[in-house]
């Protein structure tokens, strides 16, 4: 194959299209793109080009700017407008030109970041997908990162699920609280009642409801870090004699006869083949008129394959599954829970998103020393591109409703709710 010589600016001029609002300057000394732009991208070593050229979709773009071959000047989202819809849909024909021009040895096998997690095929060699065991090295590699490096991304709250903004201009914080209030007012918590929070990460919800709606609660995390964290948090607010954290699966939970049930992100790690048996469960645990509130992450329909891929599976949530919201309503229903309302936080987690994005810039270097700069590199484009998937529609957000009947079909809610917020 004859090699035509082409600079890397070149490459990416070609690869991002003529109307690319990004500069790209390259180890190779050249640059495309205009000068002014509001995003600069650096391209550091030939390193990107292997990884660009050896990994499908957009895993080699992750590679690439994990490993620091790749960087960028300027706000990561708005970069990600630019490259990763270009790189992900490059056609048989854009790659046989770059192959054309660069040459093959871009196409040689590159070791990839240390971050990155083994491929699915990879983990099922160790262990069966779903069970305790891998579900808990899977939590463990996603939360136990350091509990300081969630404070600087998350802020006060500690809350790492969608939050809920009474207004567009409402900050981070006043919408994590109205998220907890929201869920505690779905659930109709009143003073003396029981609450099992599943997945209940650094414990907010827990202490919301405890200390704003009086009941007894107990919360489980699959996270070690972060049940010490909670734990510890819920002594220091006084709430110790009315609520408990827990390192342990849901499925260990022996207690029965809870008047409410709060899955707050958690039906994403389960797995959808799980999720009858995850409602069941959730189900017997329930008093008649006990209601149950699943708020996570969906797809926007049907036809989506369950499992994540690329970037997301291998250096964010290994073995993360999603369902459309249909599917978990059905679920929910056939495990003897009458579903009583169901709403779409989408752009919530998208403002969100953006929150945590600013938390985690202004914090940057003190995120670099407490993780590794390539850990804080996954969760910069992480948090960015999952951002963008929502303001997309490539990813919802549902809290769905569901009551536990008593035989003749009661259930103590209102003929009409409206939550009061």
């Amino acid at each position: 194959m004859t090699q035509a010589t082409i600079t890397v600016g070149e490459v990416f001029e070609r690869l991002l299209g003529p109307r690319a609002t990004v500069s790209i300057t390259a180890y190779d000394g050249s640059s495309s793109g205009p000068a002014d732009a509001p995003v600069a991208i650096q391209v550091r070593s030939p390193l990107a080009l292997d990884y660009l050229m050896s990994s499908a979709g957009d895993l080699g773009l992750a590679r690439a700017y994990v490993a620091g071959a790749l960087d960028v000047t300027g706000d990561l989202y708005t970069a990600l407008h630019a490259l990763s819809a270009q790189v992900d849909q490059l056609s048989p024909a854009d790659r046989l030109w770059l192959l054309r021009k660069l040459g093959p040895r871009h196409l040689r096998v590159v070791k990839p970041p240390a971050e990155e997690h083994p491929s699915r095929f990879r983990r099922g060699m160790t262990a069966l997908r779903h069970s305790k065991g891998r579900d808990s090295e899977a939590i463990a590699s996603h939360y136990d990162v350091s509990n300081r490096f969630y404070e600087l991304v998350l802020g006060p709250s500690m809350a790492y699920t969608c939050a809920v903004f009474p207004e567009a201009g409402s900050s981070l914080e006043e919408a994590q609280y109205h998220k907890f209030d929201l869920v505690c007012r779905k659930l109709g918590l009143q003073p003396g009642m029981k609450l099992l929070d599943v997945g209940c990460g650094w414990g907010g919800m827990v202490a919301h409801a405890v200390r704003h709606y009086g009941v007894e609660a107990l919360g489980v995390t699959l996270s070690r870090e972060q049940a010490q964290w909670a734990q510890k948090n819920i002594v220091a607010l006084g709430l110790a004699d009315r609520a408990e954290i827990r390192h342990l699966d849901y499925r260990d939970v022996t207690e029965t006869g809870f008047d409410a049930i709060s899955s707050i992100g958690l039906t994403e790690h389960i797995g959808a083949r799980n999720v009858p048996g995850y409602f069941r469960f959730l189900a017997e645990k329930l008093k008649p008129h006990g209601r149950l509130l699943n708020h996570c992450i969906t797809n926007p329909d049907s036809s989506v394959a369950h499992r994540s891929r690329g970037f997301i599976d291998r250096y964010v949530f290994p073995d993360g599954e999603l369902e459309a919201p249909g599917e978990l309503v059905t679920a929910m229903h056939d495990a003897g829970l009458e579903v009583r309302h169901s709403e779409n936080l989408r752009e919530h987690y998208a403002l969100t998103l953006a929150g945590w994005c600013a938390n985690l810039d202004e914090h940057w270097d003190e995120a670099v020393a407490e993780a590794g700069a390539g850990r804080s590199r996954v969760w910069a484009l992480y948090l960015a591109a999952c951002r963008l998937a929502f303001e997309r529609r490539e990813i919802e957000l549902h809290q769905i409703l569901g009551v536990r009947t008593d035989r003749e079909g009661g259930m103590s809610m209102p003929l009409r709710p409206d939550w009061g917020v």
